[in-house]
């Protein structure tokens, strides 16, 4: 019937002109529960996320490629954090269920991009890594302030071009009914779940642009931390190799926890099965993830720590 339905109304010209976000399940006190859940959790990453920004800012110290590339990171967390999180409480709250069809193609253009950003940013902060541990003695002259920032803006340029072609697909792809999307936020899924047209297209381009964005990004991060463990490993004294490892153990975590999460969503042919599955991992990756990094950096960074003293005792 659902068929029928939706070939009358291509046959008649008519389209979904606006989806009703459906959240998460569960009675009004779970609902308001969880909004102040994500409210705290929004507060903590903003104030986190910009205090790392504002403390290489101030502290000399720290103006050197790593810091500048994790201050990259921190501004796209706060900006993805902003493009999920206002707009999920109002699901929650039944204030603002409706997304228009454009603005809903705007947010998921929105987020993968900065998603995008971010397995580009990670993997320059790998290769910056490597070349610190495995030519410490040339660091300084190969990785110069001119190079750091055309690696940063290339990361920026290349997460948001790799999308802008899966995103004019999608924007061209039919909707004839329903309307509901299971989920907080636009996701690429979502759609392909509810489009009454031809998908195929629309799949194959999001499984080449995983492969090109987050398969290309891990490997250049995998082959630098080959080589930077390698090294780490021939240096005789345990306290070399301890404070070599802590140059890259923060970066390391970070990797490891949007590297699992990211390929479980986006690296396969198809997800419209895991619909709910993936509900549950977006929530990680779009709210917890940009929670974790600050402290992470913050907590795994002795020259951040000492920065941070110093602020305080001012």
């Amino acid at each position: 019937q659902m068929n029928l339905n939706s070939s009358e109304n291509m046959a008649n010209g008519t389209s979904v002109e606006e989806f009703v976000l459906l959240g998460f399940p569960g009675t009004w006190h779970s609902r308001v529960s969880l909004v102040v859940v994500f409210a705290l959790m929004y507060s903590l990453t903003v104030t986190g996320n910009a205090s790392i920004i504002a403390l290489v800012w101030m502290n000399s110290n720290l103006h050197t490629p790593m810091y500048f590339f994790l201050c990259n990171l921190s501004f796209l967390e706060i900006w993805y954090t902003m493009g999920v999180v206002p707009k999920a409480m109002g699901v929650m709250l039944g204030t603002s269920q409706t997304i228009s069809f454009s603005v809903c193609i705007l947010q998921l253009f929105f987020l993968l991009s900065l998603g995008s950003t971010e397995c580009f940013l990670l993997s320059v902060m790998a290769y910056d890594r490597y070349l610190a541990i495995c030519s410490p003695l040339r660091y300084s002259s190969l990785m110069s302030s001119a190079l750091s920032a055309r690696l940063a803006l290339s990361s920026w340029l290349g997460g948001f071009l790799a999308i802008s072609l899966l995103a004019f697909l999608t924007s061209r792809l039919t909707f004839c009914g329903p309307d509901v999307i299971n989920h907080f936020l636009c996701d690429i899924d979502s759609c392909l779940a509810l489009s009454c047209s031809d998908t195929w297209p629309v799949e194959l381009a999001t499984f080449l642009v995983s492969i090109i964005v987050v398969v290309a990004s891990c490997v250049v991060t995998l082959v630098s931390y080959v080589y930077i463990i390698s090294t780490i490993l021939r240096i005789r004294s345990a306290h070399g190799r301890k404070k070599a490892f802590s140059t890259c153990s923060a970066h390391l975590s970070v990797v490891m926890i949007w590297y699992g999460s990211t390929m479980f969503l986006y690296v396969k042919p198809s997800a419209q099965n895991y619909l709910d599955l993936n509900k549950l991992v977006n929530t990680f990756n779009t709210i917890v993830t940009p929670l974790l990094n600050p402290f992470i950096y913050t907590l795994r960074n002795k020259e951040v720590k000492q920065a941070l003293e110093q602020a305080f005792q001012k």
